[in-house]
């Protein structure tokens, strides 16, 4: 695995590669790999020649009292994982290669939909600072396809319109939850967990699990629902952001005869933010 920490050195190499005809797989991470980051390079693998991961964690998606400085790094672990994984290219860059002008003077993408709800509700601005690493990831790299994990539905949706809006020349692929052995959604976040609340963790998967059989039922109280998963989670002594029935491609509030719904919930626990979701087609 050939490692860059520059834009100049990663492009020479993958100009090199498209001259070939080569077809190239860009996965973006923020680091702190797990078994879930590793299954997208498996399936970047799958479907292109050369696969690429980015390791950066990005100071523009964190708000003033989030964990940017806290962000477990973990580069050396990282790296061996990868190159086991069998990644092509890692971009490995500062903040000042990535922001060379600095943050505050950075030019900003802004996808106006579906960026002010669910997660974006609670973290102001996150999903600009998202859209605008990701712009600048996908500018560097220049990939045929980019991978991104199901868990993270919000952002993936939001990246692929705003691929769509600025007509991005990329594939934007989807991978599946990958789970711990209970049923976790696996997370860089989740080393944070207390050996106390770890057991009881699962309650998130479980609420959104029985949503999904109630309306599989026909039960189309909504708003019922989603109030008596709330009450479960809290009652397992966390709190709650939000449990929400969406249209699975607008993300607005699921109305009674749509048939692609998504379930989505956030939760806190002592020192993580936890979140899952799940998919239905009725």
């Amino acid at each position: 695995m050939k490692v860059f920490h520059t834009v100049s050195g990663l492009r020479d190499d993958l100009n090199k590669d498209r001259l070939k005809g080569l077809r190239i797989g860009f996965v973006p991470t923020m680091g702190n790999l797990h078994g879930g980051h590793l299954a997208l390079i498996k399936q970047a693998r799958e479907t292109n020649d050369i696969v690429v991961c980015s390791i950066f964690v990005n100071a523009l998606q964190f708000g003033l009292n989030e964990d940017w400085d806290k962000y477990p790094r973990t580069y050396q672990g990282d790296c061996d994982k990868l190159r086991d994984a069998g990644c092509d290219y890692l971009f490995h860059p500062d903040d000042i290669e990535m922001y060379p002008n600095g943050l505050d003077t950075q030019s900003r993408v802004i996808c106006p939909t579906m960026t002010d709800v669910l997660c974006g509700a609670s973290r102001p601005g996150h999903f600009e600072g998202v859209t605008t690493v990701v712009s600048k990831l996908f500018n560097i790299v220049q990939p045929d396809e980019a991978i991104f994990g199901i868990k993270d539905y919000q952002q993936l949706a939001v990246i692929r319109r705003m691929a769509e809006d600025l007509c991005m020349p990329i594939q934007i692929s989807s991978a599946p939850i990958h789970r711990e052995p209970d049923g976790l959604a696996m997370s860089s976040r989740n080393s944070y967990i207390t050996a106390e609340e770890r057991p009881l963790v699962i309650v998130l998967k479980d609420s959104l699990a029985w949503i999904a059989e109630e309306i599989k039922a026909g039960n189309r109280d909504f708003v019922g629902l989603e109030g008596t998963a709330k009450s479960r989670i809290i009652e397992a002594g966390f709190k709650i952001d939000y449990v929400t029935i969406c249209n699975s491609k607008t993300l607005d509030q699921a109305a009674d005869d749509d048939l692609e719904i998504t379930i989505l919930g956030a939760m806190f626990t002592e020192s993580a933010r936890l979140i899952d979701n799940l998919s239905i087609s009725l």
